[in-house]
């Protein structure tokens, strides 16, 4: 499927609702053809008398890969500072934070779990620590926590409270991340290692195992050795090499007993506490001899703490975590399919940050960012580079393009998962929203590629998202003749309508703001022009800004970040 510039402007607009619904599924359909379809996204300069060190569509580029979205003013920023001096600004931002934010609503100890959405939105679109809170994100689907499963007393105070946790880590040491997740009573609740007890055969108790299998699964090692390239190792008759067995998952659920809430006056009398991290009673740690990774085992009659140190030095230090998180990290930011050479670069600034320090996440987002393909023009990349961006950085992008603004102050999109599959700490399994692996039946499949986010892609997901992109667009923007509720959010057009008269640079606007640092494909741009013309310049130029806003971020185009 093609744009066909001799569509009349009905049709079009049945093709670009169409392609709504289905950008995902198209983005992997089409590939490699449809990914090849270039970059750029028009003009634009930076405004002031300084001459850009880069163009506005590098800019863009950068943004998209390392925000919620480009806007104007960030747009500028990025081309005058340069992408490395840019980021290099974002890594020195502190955190802003979502339990601050959320208190501000003033609704005491139990606040309503749409307030912490809307927090996370307020941080999407305002936040200045871009960059932190995009990795914040991407972590959020490393150590994944669910308000799914978490709920009751301090519920929503306490999920804020750890996306602070995986924010203010987010540029630090992995090893020390690792173990503020372990010890939070948000990831106790969720994976059971609350309250979790030493053996007692005449009790019949056990050492609950949950936690201790996806730390090592889903958290550090994953399920099979890798080299520093991220492709798994072999053993002679070719079959992938486990990282564990059973044996070391029950050495690790010893580690992992004796912990239970802050401020607990025994373990029986431990009142729920999701904000404080966990501490521990000795006499409920299990004291026997524990068998870890690589032969490492712990002796016996040792504290809670020293397992724990010892057990996450372990986890940290093996040579499969620097390739696990890199690649996550990557997937995220980048691209859903890194080369090996990508992958070695950026392993090796977890293995040194040029000052010694091994698992530095600064030093591995900076890697990321700023690697040569990273910052490669997207006209110049292979066919299978990029991914499909996440239906909630899809919403992000299109709002921070067009300076959206809440009516009375909150984002009034609390529960995303309805239309979109996905919200902030809502995933519905410790398994994220979508497997890094995951490949749909086509053309990306046959070709070995995986492509995660398109496993949100349903008859249902992809049909409630066009709807709601229609609102998001066509129903809720300044001066929109109608009454507006107090949680809408409206964009502003006010930048665009004076370009209404001349639709070559309307569209290469909206482009520029939208793609990603892409080139329309010129029979898309075509397309855009030929509708942008046919919308009569009747009123302020309203409706032609609205339209080329609409048939944009109802592309594929739009949906692919390359």
């Amino acid at each position: 499927m093609r744009f066909d510039p001799d569509f009349s402007r009905a049709r079009r607009r049945a093709l670009s609702r169409a392609l709504a619904g289905l950008a995902p599924s198209l983005a992997v359909g089409l590939a490699p053809g449809l990914l090849a379809a270039g970059c750029g996204g028009g003009g634009g300069g930076s405004g002031g008398a300084v001459a850009p060190v880069i163009t506005a569509s590098a800019a863009a580029h950068l943004l998209t890969q390392a925000t919620f979205g480009p806007t104007p003013e960030e747009l500028e920023r990025v081309q005058l500072l340069g992408e490395a001096a840019w980021v290099d600004e974002q890594l020195a931002l502190p955190a802003t934070s979502h339990l601050e934010h959320l208190d501000a609503y003033g609704q005491g100890q139990d606040p309503a779990s749409g307030l912490r959405v809307d927090t996370w939105w307020h941080m999407a679109m305002r936040a200045p620590d871009q960059l932190r809170q995009r990795v914040a994100f991407a972590l959020s689907q490393l150590f994944v926590v669910s308000e799914v499963e978490i709920t009751g007393a301090q519920a929503t105070r306490g999920l804020a409270n750890y996306y602070d946790v995986l924010a203010r880590g987010a540029f630090g040491p992995y090893r020390r991340l690792l173990e503020d997740v372990t010890l939070s009573p948000v990831m106790g609740v969720y994976l059971s290692h609350v309250k979790n007890e030493r053996a007692d055969a005449a009790r019949n108790v056990r050492p609950d195992e949950n936690y201790a299998r996806e730390v090592m699964q889903l958290f550090s090692i994953g399920l099979v050795e890798l080299g520093f390239d991220g492709v798994p190792r072999r053993d002679g008759a070719g079959q992938t090499i486990p990282t564990y067995d059973q044996a070391t998952v029950e050495g690790f659920a010893q580690v992992f007993t004796g912990w239970t809430y802050a401020g607990a006056r025994s373990w029986s009398n431990a009142p729920r506490n999701l904000l404080e991290p966990m501490i521990s009673f000795q006499q409920w740690h299990d004291t026997s001899e524990k068998r870890l990774l690589g032969g490492r085992v712990l002796p016996a009659g040792r504290t809670a703490e020293q397992d724990l140190a010892d057990a996450l030095d372990v986890l940290a230090q093996h040579p499969n975590t620097g390739p696990f998180v890199c690649r996550h990290l990557i997937q995220r930011l980048v691209t859903s399919n890194p080369g090996p050479d990508y992958m070695r670069r950026v392993v090796q600034a977890w293995e040194d940050d040029g000052r010694g320090q091994r698992g530095n996440l600064g030093a591995v987002v900076r890697a990321i960012l700023l690697d040569p393909e990273a910052r490669r023009a997207p006209d110049l990349q292979p066919a299978e580079w990029g991914k499909v961006r996440e239906p909630l950085l899809r919403v992000s992008a299109l709002w921070r393009a067009f300076g959206a603004q809440p009516v009375v102050g909150r984002y009034g999109y609390q529960n995303p998962e309805r239309e979109l599959a996905q919200a902030p700490l809502r995933a519905p399994s410790v398994f994220n929203f979508f497997r890094p692996n995951h490949r749909p039946p086509g053309e990306l499949s046959d070709l070995g590629l995986d492509a995660p986010e398109t496993q949100l892609a349903t008859e249902t997901t992809t049909t409630a998202t066009t709807n709601r992109f229609y609102t998001l667009v066509h129903e809720r923007w300044d001066g929109v003749p109608r009454s507006l509720g107090p949680d809408e959010v409206i964009l502003s057009l006010a930048p665009l309508r004076p370009l209404a008269g001349d639709p070559e640079a309307l569209v290469d606007r909206v482009g520029l703001l939208l793609l990603g640092g892409r080139r329309m494909p010129p029979d898309m741009r075509q397309t855009v022009l030929d509708l942008v013309r046919a919308t009569p310049l009747t009123d302020d130029g309203t409706q032609r800004a609205l339209e080329a806003i609409w048939i944009v971020v109802t592309s594929p185009e739009f949906a692919v970040q390359r």
